[in-house]
């Protein structure tokens, strides 16, 4: 099921919000929370029956492992059995075609394609999941229920994308009696995040969305600003689609009372590759450098393992994104570019940037981050390197008005005819113009929404704005997209 959808907006969420809360308040908390279970499990299943069964058994055998472990007995045997049952699942469901097709490859075979569909999240959740047996197997949590811990997996708001949470800060918030009841303050911030991370996606996301669709399908055709014009694209489509659900994650969080962390913080705004991956995607960084990179000794064993450390994390990470070369490049290079800084942090240190040399970090730093994407949503490695070839295809020099026309919505229309300027000379671009100022601004000029997100308060002007975003938001909810993240 799709937050940006109107069955789970007018529908599921009042039903899951008002039965959860009915039930704590005639105090039947453990049928509010196998209620609130149930509703997840709902919300997985909308998307593909099937996909049900295979979400309950990555539970039932992670539970039965936890158990094991939770006892101090054979921990690193049941440990590795139980890593090795998550990473099977995830193998067989996401990378056996791949596998395949590569063998045919390599070995010039002809078998055939397994052709599995990838369920939903299963990345997430079998992460989540192998964090919770490696802290099991640490004594950092103690034994728990099944209601608690399958509401530990399945909790909806952060199933199916993410934000990959901890047991540290979620059971303990499932438990508490003090969250059973609704609170109208955070009713408010999660209305307040939910809205903002839905126009995000519907508004900003899926406008630019179009644009790099098209793009891609017809990159043979376009010269090297045209070619830049949909790398940047992408560049906003990505991170507006992303955060936008982690935002509206966060802000149903709220709604029942659970903080759900936070994802991102201004990743553009980074400086160099470093500070890029401690501002995106942070809970992914986080689960690496826990699970993978410190036990591989982190950066405790001399530069140069250290170096090998951070290659391997961003290997692994690439892959994990996705069963295709171009994932595996994409992670490559975000990982010996953050080598080459490591280094060359080590030799020259961090300090003594002037504003000046912060503002040019900052753009090599966008600029880098921009092309890296290319293999990102590139189909192959092919196409990705042929459109960065591309870059360098001088022709034209005017952006394609095919790329204008996708950004003509009807609400623009209006308030350039409601201000005459609808007859100007060039007014097919004044769409597109308008959608990347504001992305440049919403990315470079504004405060996240995080900061002073405890002390904001509601105000009449902001609660205006608020309503006008979720009107045109959900009236643009015909043209319905899913979140890029889904297919990871």
């Amino acid at each position: 099921m799709l937050f940006n959808s109107y069955i789970f907006i007018f529908l599921f969420l009042p039903v899951a919000f008002s039965g959860y809360f009915l039930l704590n308040h005639i105090r039947k908390y453990q049928a509010a929370k196998c209620f609130l279970v149930g509703m997840s499990l709902w919300f997985y299943a909308y998307f593909r029956f099937s996909y049900l069964w295979v979400i309950l058994l990555s539970i039932a055998v992670n539970y039965f492992f936890h158990c094991l472990l939770v006892k101090g007995r054979h921990v690193k045997g049941l440990l590795c059995c139980g890593i090795l049952f998550n990473l099977g699942l995830l193998f067989y469901y996401k990378y056996l075609d791949f596998l395949v097709e590569n063998v045919n490859l390599l070995f010039h075979k002809q078998f055939s394609l397994p052709g599995i569909l990838l369920p939903l999240g299963i990345s997430f959740f079998t992460f989540q999941q192998i964090a919770f047996l490696a802290d099991s197997a640490g004594g950092t949590v103690s034994r728990q229920n099944i209601s608690d811990y399958a509401l530990f997996v399945t909790f909806f708001p952060q199933l199916i994308a993410g934000p990959i949470v901890s047991h540290e800060e979620m059971l303990p918030q499932f438990r508490d009696l003090s969250a059973k009841h609704i609170q109208a303050e955070n009713v408010y911030k999660g209305l307040r995040l939910f809205v903002l991370g839905l126009g995000k996606k519907v508004l900003l996301a899926d406008v630019f969305g179009q644009a790099v669709n098209w793009g891609f399908q017809y990159y043979t055709l376009l010269d090297g600003l045209n070619t830049f014009v949909v790398i940047l694209f992408y560049t906003f489509q990505i991170y507006f689609d992303f955060s936008g659900y982690c935002d509206m994650a966060r802000g149903i969080g709220y709604m029942f009372n659970i903080r759900i962390p936070v994802n991102f913080l201004s990743p553009y705004k980074a400086g160099n590759i470093l500070e890029f991956w401690d501002r995106w995607h942070i809970t992914l960084t986080r689960f690496f450098t826990r699970y993978l990179y410190i036990p591989l000794g982190g950066s405790r064993k001399g530069m140069f393992r250290t170096c090998v450390n951070v290659l391997l994390v961003f290997l692994v990470s690439g892959f994990w994104h996705g069963a295709g070369w171009n994932y595996i490049v994409w992670g490559l290079l975000h990982g010996v570019l953050s080598v080459i800084t490591r280094i060359w942090q080590k030799v020259r240190g961090t300090g003594g940037k002037n504003r000046f040399g912060k503002v040019v970090s900052t753009g090599l730093t966008f600029l880098f981050i921009c092309c890296s994407w290319t293999f990102f949503r590139a189909d192959t490695l092919e196409q990705a390197l042929s459109m960065l070839r591309r870059l360098t295809a001088v022709k034209g020099g005017r952006i394609n008005m095919e790329f204008a026309t996708f950004f003509q919505i009807p609400e623009v229309y209006y308030v350039l005819k409601a201000l005459h300027l609808h007859t100007l000379p060039g007014v097919a671009y004044y769409g597109l113009t308008a959608f990347v100022l504001i992305a440049c601004v919403l990315l470079f000029g504004c405060k996240n929404l995080y900061e002073g997100e405890e002390s904001h308060r509601p105000a009449a002007f902001g609660t205006v704005v608020l309503a006008l975003i979720a009107v045109w938001s959900v009236v643009s909810l015909s043209g319905v997209s899913t979140f890029l993240y889904f297919n990871f």
